[in-house]
């Protein structure tokens, strides 16, 4: 995991408008959310040799649950992480249609991987570019 410090950073939005800012430039809500937390991902990268980069982005509610109507919610410091996936499937796995490269409900091999360095530049511009994007008004 590398910490961007980022003007971000404490910073408050209402949640369902930080999504409709956030998703149309390729941001998901991660898997790991709670009523009270969560994080956006951005996916830089991705294969099996290397695994899976990602930008993180966590936020907390300050005000209300994450699924309730004008949630607001306040950013962290954004990171980046890398994900290393089991690349074989196991006796019960499906291969059919709706299969993917890997499950992403799957657990990682390795969810502290270390961050391909060829990636460190441009998560460090993704940053840079949420700033643009948040802080503009």
């Amino acid at each position: 995991m590398i910490e961007l410090p980022s003007k971000v950073e404490g910073k408050q939005f209402d949640l369902y408008e930080l999504e409709q800012k956030l998703k149309p430039i390729g941001y998901t809500i991660g898997g790991n959310w709670d009523y009270d937390h969560g994080a956006f991902d951005y996916k830089i990268n991705g294969n099996e040799d290397e695994g899976y980069q990602f930008i993180r982005l966590p936020f907390q509610a300050v005000d209300g649950q994450l699924d309730d109507n004008n949630c607001t919610v306040k950013l962290g410091r954004p990171f980046l992480l890398s994900h290393v996936f089991e690349a074989e499937l196991d006796d019960e796995a499906s291969t059919g249609t709706f299969s993917g490269t890997f499950n992403q409900f799957q657990e990682p091999v390795d969810k502290d991987a270390s961050f391909p360095p060829q990636y460190i530049e441009e998560g460090k511009a993704l940053a840079q570019e949420l700033e643009m994007l948040l802080l503009v008004d």
